[in-house]
């Protein structure tokens, strides 16, 4: 299928395919006109790289789930070095909600104080 085609198919642009395949991850023939022309399977590739981006994967982590995929696999996320950048992944997570849950805490206690010092007369330029 032609670039065109393989955008239209997988919700996405000429020109990010264009980047996807700068990047290594996607694989493209050209024709003696020098169109570039997928196969069927690269559709799957760009499925996938589009959901691991919307999940918060960046694209230097994508190529093992890539790799996972041309090795046969039905799914991106079997393969050891898959596992591996999920866990990598997972973690990041983990540490982003412990700091978030720590922000919250003390946002939650600047509030309370905020609110129980608004009880008390309010100085000059307070509304």
């Amino acid at each position: 299928m032609l670039i065109g085609e393989l955008a239209e198919r997988s919700g996405t642009t000429t020109r990010m395919l264009r980047y996807y395949e700068q990047q290594g991850l996607l694989r493209a023939r050209r024709s003696s006109n020098g169109y570039r022309s997928y196969d069927e399977s690269e559709l799957r590739v760009v499925e996938e790289i589009r959901a691991l981006l919307a999940s918060g994967f960046g694209l230097q982590e994508i190529p093992p789930f890539v790799a996972c995929l041309r090795a046969g696999n039905a799914s991106g996320d079997v393969c050891p070095d898959s596992v591996a950048v999920l866990r990598r992944k997972l973690a990041e997570v983990d540490a982003h909600l412990g700091q978030l849950s720590t922000l919250r805490e003390q946002l939650r206690s600047q509030l309370t104080k905020a609110i129980e010092s608004r009880e008390e007369p309010c100085h000059r330029g307070c509304q």
